[in-house]
């Protein structure tokens, strides 16, 4: 995914996540294969999911760890609220896709 997301776009995913509770928790140990698996699993089930960092406080960290998850599973972060991060990836099948972002063609 080379295009990033808009502000627009942004605020529209925060208000779809608003109601969501997180689905995957980042503890002490960080991101391990486990965490990525299951975030990489909870985007494609979901298209967009909260991640909470439980032991991750400091805001740089917290980027610096979103950041790597994004990378890894070729997300957007729409938005960072306290401690929860939130997460869109498009669905790979378009059968599973729920969320059509203002100003795209849905395909």
């Amino acid at each position: 995914m080379s295009q990033q997301l808009t502000s627009h776009q942004n605020k529209y995913l925060r208000s779809l996540a608003h109601g969501l509770k997180p689905l995957v928790l980042v503890g002490k140990n960080g991101l391990t294969a486990e965490v990525m698996a299951a975030v990489d699993a909870a985007l494609e089930k979901h298209e967009l999911i909260k991640v909470k960092f439980i032991e991750h406080k400091e805001k740089e960290q917290k980027k610096e760890l979103v950041d790597a998850i994004c990378r890894q599973t070729r997300c957007f972060r729409a938005g960072m609220i306290g401690h929860t991060a939130i997460l869109y990836r498009q669905a790979t099948k378009a059968a599973h896709r729920k969320i059509t972002l203002p100003g795209t063609l849905s395909s």
